[in-house]
């Protein structure tokens, strides 16, 4: 069969997207299954050579989940054990004394934007999911009032503010000041998480059904209150053990201040910053605050850790079949053919960087590789038109990076399955809150842009 190609790649792609929807849907078909088979036949209809399809699809796999998985596991272990010590309790108990009962939508949005930093959004989705889980019980919120304001706090960040490493891209490919986007980013991300964060939750919340994956945390819900013999942990000492990644992965992303590039010192620096290595010690000193400290012995600790793990797989293994359909659509030329769309369309610069962010957002799934894409793609240009500001640039292209989550995209399945959302409800709430997500923060950069001038 010869390739497809131009505009009608673009038809296929839709049509892949929608037959998704209608398999895990209206068929209910497994969305593992429902990934790989849409994927694969996709491949074989646009043409690619038959004996490449099965390897692009897990390249696409392998290349998410030999981070992600890696992140997900030490993620929940850390969870896990926040959560059997009472820490997590303690915690909630914290913020809603601090925000009070009816403004919980606040207090997580406020934490994930703190969190949120120096960190991945998978990152900090999983420390921060079995807080979201005990402050909803405590309190009687609805699981998706206290979950989505935290993962749109985390969007914000993860999309606009360095030290994240596509936002570092951006900032370099535009020649951008990183002071500068920094305090930009945050004038214009405040503003953003807040009403796509808790205003859009508070009215999206009574139309959506979400229910706590009960097998996550073992025998009992993740984020179930415990109190162990040893009594459980203060608040100090959990938030440390808690934000000990975002620190150490802090640490890694500014190394250079504390050491010069080859020495021992800044690859032990960058090594302990690795967010995978960051989790790994903040599990191991968990074992002491969580666990010794605790009261708890060494086989209770490892049974907790056994525990957590099993239902994670199936959540991994449908966010590496959404990398895995990113995959093919890139390696299938849908991609190209958006970009190339995109060319066509003359608009100011700062509006190109975020269309050109949004269509590879939607033809890939993944917000880093749509902004470090788009960089490169909009920088040559930017650099040729004089006033244009690099900084507000890599904030409008942050935002289109966002635009439209969709069944193609890690985060999506990760909101969907740890919420327990159908495919309808995961749309209509986490499709809609990044779409917010992206659409005002270009109006506010534009705005800023103005103020400016």
């Amino acid at each position: 069969m010869a390739p497809v190609t131009g505009s009608l790649l673009i038809v296929y792609g839709t049509v892949a997207v929608a037959a998704l929807i209608a398999l895990i849907a209206w068929v209910r078909l497994n969305p593992f299954i429902a990934l790989v088979l849409v994927s694969l036949l996709l491949a074989l209809a646009i043409g690619m050579p038959p004996a490449g399809v099965v390897k692009a699809f897990e390249t696409g796999v392998g290349n998410t989940l030999g981070h992600l998985a890696l992140v997900v596991a030490l993620g929940t272990m850390l969870g896990k054990m926040m959560v059997e010590s009472g820490g997590a309790t303690r915690i909630a108990d914290t913020l809603v004394s601090a925000f009070g009962p009816k403004r919980i939508d606040w207090a997580m949005m406020t934490i994930a934007f703190l969190v949120g930093l120096p960190v991945f959004f998978e990152v900090g989705f999983v420390l921060l999911v079995p807080i979201v889980f005990t402050v909803a019980r405590q309190t009687g919120t609805p699981l998706i009032k206290a979950g989505l304001p935290m993962a749109a706090g985390l969007s914000v960040v993860h999309g606009l503010v360095p030290p994240h490493p596509a936002a570092l891209l951006a900032v370099t490919a535009y020649e951008a000041d990183i002071g500068r986007t920094i305090l930009f980013a945050i004038i214009v991300g405040v503003p953003t998480a807040i009403i796509a964060g808790p205003l859009f939750t508070r009215i999206i919340a009574p139309y959506v059904q979400a229910s706590e994956p009960a097998a996550i945390g073992g025998e009992a819900p993740v984020g179930a209150a415990r109190v162990p013999a040893g009594g459980a942990p203060g608040f100090g000492i959990t938030l440390l053990t808690l934000l000990l990644p975002v620190g150490l992965m802090l640490l890694g992303s500014s190394v250079e201040l504390f050491a010069a590039a080859g020495t021992a010192l800044y690859g032990a620096l960058k090594l302990i910053g690795n967010s995978v290595v960051a989790l790994l010690l903040a599990v191991l000193l968990s074992f002491w605050t969580f666990g010794f400290g605790r009261g708890f012995d060494r086989e209770t600790i490892l049974r907790f850790c056994n525990e957590c793990l099993g239902p994670t797989a199936g959540i991994t293994l449908i966010v590496g079949a959404g990398a895995g359909f990113g995959r093919i659509l890139m390696d299938g030329g849908v991609s190209e053919a958006i970009i190339a769309q995109a060319g066509t369309v003359h608009v100011p610069v700062l509006l190109l960087g975020w269309l050109v962010a949004a269509m590879l957002r939607v033809a890939t799934g993944s917000a880093t590789v749509a902004m470090a894409t788009a960089a490169g793609i909009v920088a040559p240009l930017a650099k040729a038109v004089a006033g244009t500001r690099p900084e507000l640039l890599v904030l409008t292209t942050g935002a289109g990076s966002l635009v439209l989550s969709h069944v193609n995209d890690g985060g999506f399945w990760l909101v969907k399955q740890y919420f327990g959302l159908s495919i309808a409800d995961t749309l209509k709430t986490w499709t809609v809150c990044e779409t917010l997500i992206s659409v005002l923060a270009l109006g506010f950069t534009l705005a800023l842009s103005v103020v400016l001038g």
